[in-house]
């Protein structure tokens, strides 16, 4: 089984902006799944630019911060070059890689810590599913993080036509939260890389916490 270890930022950090809708906020498996859609989506946008290279060979960091329906158009509105991902009634904007000390202030006060939506409606297991450890009880956001580590591990490591093939098909993402004996049974058969946390928010050192289990890539 291989592990993926999120590191602590050095120099480059990839936003995530969740629309947390003050009235009728999503459900939290459509915003885990959509942080995840828009983190790859905004690599797929252009794989090409160095901060990309420089990011997926450093520490791989993201940075999902809340924002509601206003400050969330803003967001959009600053940076033209976002991706945005809806699913169900979630939606979130994944940003390139920026230098985490000097993120820009519309960025830098939107809170990251406590992040939770309702729990919502499921979302089914679909061609492509990422697992999270449920026995880790992590907010919204924190679980939010680690799918989009999972979906962007499995994107590097899966190679361009299985990810063309999960293009084609929609970009389906199912979401399962897994007891701990499941999660550890069902890494088995983890497509990419098995996300392994520091640490250093919310839960203990070392705790495995997410990967993607799919049908694209098979032979």
């Amino acid at each position: 089984m291989t592990e993926f270890t999120e590191r602590r930022p050095r120099e480059l950090v990839q936003p995530i902006i969740l629309l947390v809708d003050r009235v009728d906020p999503a459900g939290q498996d459509a915003g885990i799944a959509a942080a995840a859609l828009a983190s790859v989506r905004a690599y797929l946008l252009g794989p090409d630019n160095p901060d990309w290279r420089a990011w997926a060979e450093g520490a791989f960091a993201k940075s999902v911060r809340r924002a509601d329906a206003k400050m969330f158009a803003k967001v959009l509105a600053a940076f033209p070059d976002h991706a945005l991902a809806e699913v169900g009634a979630a939606r979130a904007a994944g940003l390139p890689p920026m230098p985490a000390d000097t993120m820009p202030k519309l960025l830098a006060k939107l809170q990251v810590s406590g992040t939770r939506l309702p729990d919502g409606e499921p979302l089914p297991p679909q061609p492509l599913t990422i697992v999270l450890n449920g026995s880790l009880d992590m907010s919204t956001g924190k679980a939010a993080a680690q799918a989009a580590h999972a979906l962007f591990a499995w994107l590097l490591d899966a190679g361009q036509p299985a990810v063309a093939a999960w293009a084609d098909a929609g970009f389906p993402v199912g979401i399962v939260h897994a007891g701990a004996r499941e999660f550890r049974k069902g890494a088995r058969r983890a497509a990419g890389p098995v996300i392994q946390d520091a640490g250093r928010t919310e839960i203990e050192p070392g705790s495995t916490t997410a990967y993607v289990v799919t049908e694209f890539g098979r032979h």
